[in-house]
């Protein structure tokens, strides 16, 4: 058996890089670490508090909202994106050649940047100008208008809305490519075998999309748990800080109010938050492998 010849050069011309890189993550990583055992407002000294901002942290309404926020919003955008992309993709692969731009116009929506989508789909939440309001004036149903990102009871369902329009073109991509990926000779085998169309969705197209739908369920979760912009730009945390997701409370308490020791004591537990969710699903990744 011929042992494969490691190409030292190739190791040697990326180690300045990343070592550079390396360097700057970990030191971010362990600074953060420090500041959350500690108060600090910028400038001047760093005074160690010990446990004192965790245990502010778990005592605090806001932050406990936003943990509450976070879960319920990294969990519906990740189900109802990968959901509606896998169902697109499946019915997609039983006709593509009719279903070319009808992808290509969902997929876009991923490409643009969630903050320029978050601009766009103001026109159509907004109270007064918003295209939903009108829509319903226009047909006699103004009892329904509501101020669909002012109020509590409907912000959040609306951002996720609109998070979940913008991330479902990934499950789409990845799904329909391995439907794609089915060999021909199974399609021809199923139908000489006399499998019909329902037979050919549900015992062949299903399962072979099963591994695109593991990795946007992976993908589409930490996106949403690091989603800052569409929150930012459509709702800013309000109204009354209902839609503070972890990294915004964070955001919230270092750059608008300065406490940055608060604030990464904050970000350590968003840390573990990400890593106990991931772990489990990383697990069956590597089964399936």
């Amino acid at each position: 058996m011929l042992k494969r010849k490691i190409d030292w050069d190739a190791y040697i011309l990326i180690a300045p890089a990343f070592i550079l890189f390396a360097g700057v993550m970990l030191y971010s990583a362990f600074f953060t670490l420090r500041l959350s055992f500690s108060s600090w407002k910028g400038l001047g000294p760093i005074k160690n508090v010990g446990l004192k901002n965790y245990i502010t942290l778990f005592k605090d309404p806001n932050f406990l909202r936003s943990l509450r926020v976070t879960v319920l919003w990294s969990l519906c955008s990740t189900f109802f994106s990968v959901l509606f992309g896998w169902l697109i993709a499946l019915l997609a692969g039983l006709n593509p050649n009719r279903s070319n731009i009808f992808r290509l116009a969902i997929f876009m929506a991923y490409g643009i940047p969630a903050a320029a989508s978050g601009i766009m789909l103001l026109g159509i939440f907004q109270t007064d100008l918003g295209l939903l309001n009108g829509i319903l004036d226009s047909i006699g149903l103004s009892q329904w208008t509501n101020p669909w990102l002012g109020d509590k009871r409907t912000a959040i369902w609306v951002l996720i809305t609109c998070f979940v329009w913008i991330q479902t073109g990934l499950p789409l991509l990845t799904c329909y490519a391995a439907i794609r990926g089915i060999p021909v000779q199974l399609f021809e085998a199923s139908y000489i075998d006399g499998a019909g169309p329902r037979d050919i969705f549900r015992f062949l197209m299903i399962p072979f999309s099963l591994p695109g739908v593991q990795v946007s369920i992976f993908i589409n979760l930490l996106n949403s748990l690091k989603s800052f912009d569409i929150i930012y730009v459509m709702t800013g945390g309000g109204p009354l800080r209902s839609t503070e997701t972890i990294g915004f409370f964070m955001y919230q308490e270092t750059v608008s109010f300065f406490k940055l020791g608060y604030g990464s004591a904050s970000v350590v537990v968003m840390t573990l938050f990400v890593c106990l969710l991931s772990i489990p699903v990383l697990k069956e990744r590597s089964k399936a492998i």
